[in-house]
């Protein structure tokens, strides 16, 4: 099963609006725009690959419940 199966179209919305921003940024660079307004912009994008990352791990950790580590594979339960 996914990691992203339950928020899947979240996940979507989010990656679109991440591409429009990004497109923008493009935009921004051939028109050459100043610095500044485009680092604001490339901020965006970094808060929201961040908080994508944040759901997408979420999302994992729901799905699995517990999962295995270390060299002699004990069970780590999520509480």
């Amino acid at each position: 099963m996914s990691c992203y199966l339950k928020g899947k179209d979240k996940i979507l919305i989010r990656l679109k609006r991440m591409e429009g921003q990004v497109r923008g940024i493009q935009r921004m660079v051939q028109q050459g725009k100043y610095c500044s307004d485009i680092l604001t912009q490339l901020s965006s994008v970094m808060a929201a690959s961040q908080k994508l990352g944040l759901i997408v791990l979420e999302n994992h950790i729901q799905g699995k419940g517990s999962y295995h580590f270390g060299k002699d594979h004990q069970q780590l339960r999520l509480v």
